[in-house]
């Protein structure tokens, strides 16, 4: 049940990442130029109520290093990318390999 959970998870992942990558093509197309938009950007313009709300939790609990070290970097990737990743980290996480015992026995 839990590996369904992660399998999910990833799905709805690549289902983001897909529509964020869509949303960059169609700028790039009528911009004439490449356009990547940070996740930051995208989630700023989605809901400024939860990313201001996520930064003063992570500075509240772990520390302004963590937040200027890692998750900034992380918000300023494009957004396309990031959720790719992590769909591919569940999708690991839930991976159920095949079982090699019994496979060459004859049937």
């Amino acid at each position: 049940m839990l590996r369904f959970l992660f399998r999910l998870a990833a799905m709805v992942a690549l289902s983001v990442s897909v529509i964020m990558a869509v949303l960059d093509t169609t700028r790039s197309v009528a911009a004439s130029a490449l356009v990547l938009t940070p996740l930051n950007t995208s989630w700023l313009a989605a809901s400024p109520d939860t990313r201001s709300a996520f930064e003063s939790f992570v500075r509240d609990k772990a520390g302004s290093l963590l937040w200027d070290g890692v998750i900034a970097f992380v918000l300023n990737q494009p957004g396309f990318a990031v959720f790719a990743v992590f769909a591919f980290i569940l999708y690991m996480i839930g991976y159920r390999r095949e079982r090699t015992t019994g496979r060459f026995a004859p049937a």
